[in-house]
């Protein structure tokens, strides 16, 4: 009989530090300041398994929507975390701090437009038109810079804190899940 294999140092880290992000929506934090879209890039580009990848932020933010109430707009939201998640995929596991900024403000600007088309889709607060389309997009404006300063603060702290830690921790680099 073998023993059960356990999760190696570095898909241990990263598991923490995606749902410690996921569970940080829990804390008192302005509105949309949230690392949705960075918890999402990083696990793309972190684990080495796609499945992984895209399994660890859905299960981490489900768990932080449970305590926080399941709505209609989960489907949307999770659908762009999938997409988002395919983004990081493109990273790298050793991204530039660059790559991590261009990908950061796009996966806000894709779950922005996206996420306000459904809005207005749904129908009960614009009307269907493309005026309608417009308005929704411009209500939704004041919420983008909290959006915005919550991927890149939470994609400098994991992307940032994980590069740290390996730099400390060399067995971290090594590629398992």
């Amino acid at each position: 009989m073998s023993s059960p294999k356990l999760l190696s140092p570095r898909v241990s880290v990263l598991l923490v530090l995606v749902f410690a992000a996921a569970l940080s929506r829990l804390l008192p934090h302005p509105m949309n300041f949230s690392p949705i879209e960075a918890l999402a890039l990083f696990s793309g580009a972190m684990f080495a398994k796609r499945w992984v990848g895209i399994l660890v932020p859905l299960a981490a933010m489900l768990v932080s929507d449970l305590f926080l109430g399941l709505h209609a707009g989960m489907p949307i939201i999770y659908g762009m975390i999938l997409l988002i998640t395919l983004f990081g995929r493109v990273l790298g596991t050793q991204p530039k701090a660059g790559k991590v900024l261009g990908a950061s403000v796009l996966s806000v600007l894709a779950f922005f437009l996206v996420t306000n088309a459904f809005v207005w889709l749904e129908g009960s607060m614009y009307p269907m038109t493309g005026s309608g389309l417009l308005a929704c997009y411009v209500a939704g404006i004041p919420f983008l810079d909290n959006q915005l300063a919550g991927a890149l603060f939470f994609s400098t702290l994991l992307f940032g804190g994980f590069a740290l830690l390996r730099q400390r921790f060399p067995q971290l680099s090594t590629q398992t899940a």
